[in-house]
């Protein structure tokens, strides 16, 4: 599996710089989390990154990708899908 340095803005992981595998089309996964152990026995504590073009070209094309950190407020929100016959 090939591997692309993507770094990583916010969050616990802020300024650092991991290698993540990419998919067949040389992409990241659009959404990383990392579970953090927690001492006293609860369930791990989850962060979660979001993929966003790094550059992008006169052209508007993404050149290279970073993950962005997601708050815990606002992971609730992301994942409900908009339908249009939900209104």
């Amino acid at each position: 599996m090939r591997s692309e340095n993507t770094p990583f803005v916010g969050g616990p992981l802020d300024g650092r710089v991991l290698p993540v595998l990419v998919g067949m089309t040389g992409q990241p996964p659009k959404t990383y989390e990392i579970p953090v152990p927690n001492d006293d026995g609860r369930p791990p504590t989850l962060h979660v990154y979001r993929r966003v073009p790094a550059r992008v070209s006169r052209l508007g094309l993404p050149s290279g990708w970073k993950y962005e950190y997601v708050p815990e407020e606002q992971r609730e929100v992301q994942g409900r899908r908009k339908w249009p016959w939900t209104k």
